[in-house]
C-alpha cells in the first residue's frame, strides 16, 4: 500500500431546526438581513442533553456502517473540535467509549473551522507511516453552546453537527498532499475566548482575507495533487458564509465542479462543516465515486488547510 483513501463518510445533525424567522424573535434581525449577508436560512441546534461527543459518535457510527466496519477495526480516532466539553477526557476518548472501541489512540485537534482538513491530513500521514491501520476522522462542533444569543452579528451564523470519514491504506493515493498554514498576526480575527467561552469575529477582515488570499492557495493545493481546477468534480470549502464560498470557488476556476452550499441549511458548524457537506453531496449522488474533490478549511487562528481527495 502506497497511499490512503476515504473509505466512507457519515454525518449527523440534531433534530431541532432554528429558522431565520425564529431568530427574529430573539434579536433585532430579519430573514432578508441574514440571507443577503451570509446566505443562511436554517441551522440545527443541539439541546443541553446532546453534548458534542454524542454528535461526533453518531457521525462516526454512520461512517463505520457505510464502510462495512466495526469499531474494533479502528485504531486511531481524531476529532477536530473547538467546543470540547473538558480538557480531559478529550472528545475523541469520549467517542471511543460511546462506540465501545477496543484500544485506539485518541486525539482532539483544535484548529477551529480548518480542523477537519488538518485532522484528515494527520490521519493520512499516520496511516502512510504505519502508525495506524484505519483512522476515524471526525469534525464536530456545538457552536450554539459558545454563542452570545444577544449578539446579532454572530448568533445568526452558527449551527451544530458532525461529519466523519474512515481513512485507510490504499494501493494509490486518493488523499492528496496537504497544503496548510496560517496568518498568526491576524489570529484575533476569529476568537473563542473567556469564561464561559464565547465566539466572536471581525467579519469584514475575515471576508477580505478569504476572498482575496485563499483562491491562489486553493489553486496551489490542486497543483500539488496534479489536478487542474477545471478537472475538479466538487469544491467543498468551509461553510462559513455563502458570500465567501461563491466568489472564492469562482476565483479558483472550478468551472465544472459542484459547489457545496450546505451553509444555507446548516449554518456555520465550524470543524463539522466540510465533512458534513461532502457526506451530503455523496449521499445525494451529486458527485460520482472517484471524482476529485477539493476540500479547503479556513477560519480560526486564520489557519487554513486543503487537499484534493477522491470521492468514495
Amino acid at each position: 500500500m502506497t497511499g490512503t483513501r476515504i473509505a466512507a463518510l457519515g454525518h449527523y445533525q440534531p433534530a431541532k431546526v432554528l429558522t431565520n424567522a425564529d431568530l427574529e424573535d430573539l434579536v433585532d434581525t430579519s430573514d432578508e438581513w441574514i440571507t443577503s449577508r451570509v446566505g443562511i436560512r436554517t441551522r440545527h441546534v443541539a439541546g443541553p442533553d446532546e453534548p458534542v461527543d454524542e454528535l461526533a459518535a453518531h457521525a462516526g457510527a454512520k461512517a463505520l456502517a457505510a464502510a462495512g466496519l466495526t469499531p474494533a477495526d479502528i485504531d486511531l480516532v481524531l476529532v477536530a473540535t473547538s467546543t470540547a466539553i473538558d480538557r480531559s477526557p478529550n472528545t475523541a476518548a469520549r467517542v471511543a467509549a460511546r462506540l465501545a472501541m477496543g484500544a485506539p489512540a485518541t486525539m482532539d485537534l483544535n484548529v477551529v473551522c480548518a480542523g477537519f482538513t488538518h485532522a484528515l491530513a494527520t490521519a493520512d500521514h499516520a496511516v502512510r507511516a504505519g502508525a495506524a491501520r484505519r483512522a476515524l476522522v471526525i469534525g464536530a462542533d456545538k457552536m450554539t453552546e459558545i454563542t452570545d444569543w444577544t449578539d446579532r452579528t454572530t448568533c445568526v451564523l452558527v449551527g451544530d453537527g458532525a461529519g466523519a470519514a474512515v481513512v485507510e491504506a490504499a494501493p494509490e493515493a486518493a488523499i492528496g498532499p496537504v497544503l496548510w498554514g496560517s496568518v498568526p498576526e491576524m489570529g484575533h480575527a476569529v476568537r473563542i475566548e473567556g469564561t464561559p467561552p464565547r465566539f466572536a469575529q471581525e467579519g469584514q477582515a475575515v471576508y477580505r482575507w478569504a476572498t482575496t488570499q485563499l483562491p491562489p492557495i486553493a489553486r496551489a493545493v490542486c497543483e500539488r495533487a496534479g489536478v487542474t481546477p477545471e478537472e475538479l468534480g466538487a469544491v467543498v470549502l468551509h461553510q462559513a458564509n455563502l458570500r465567501i464560498i461563491e466568489p472564492v470557488a469562482r476565483r479558483i476556476g472550478a468551472v465544472n465542479a459542484v459547489i457545496a452550499r450546505d451553509v444555507v441549511d446548516s449554518g456555520n458548524t465550524s470543524a463539522a462543516s466540510i465533512p458534513m457537506a461532502l457526506a451530503k453531496l455523496v449521499e445525494r449522488g451529486e458527485v460520482p465515486s472517484g471524482a476529485p474533490a477539493l476540500l479547503f478549511g479556513f477560519g480560526g487562528n486564520l489557519s487554513y488547510a486543503g487537499q484534493v481527495v477522491r470521492v468514495p
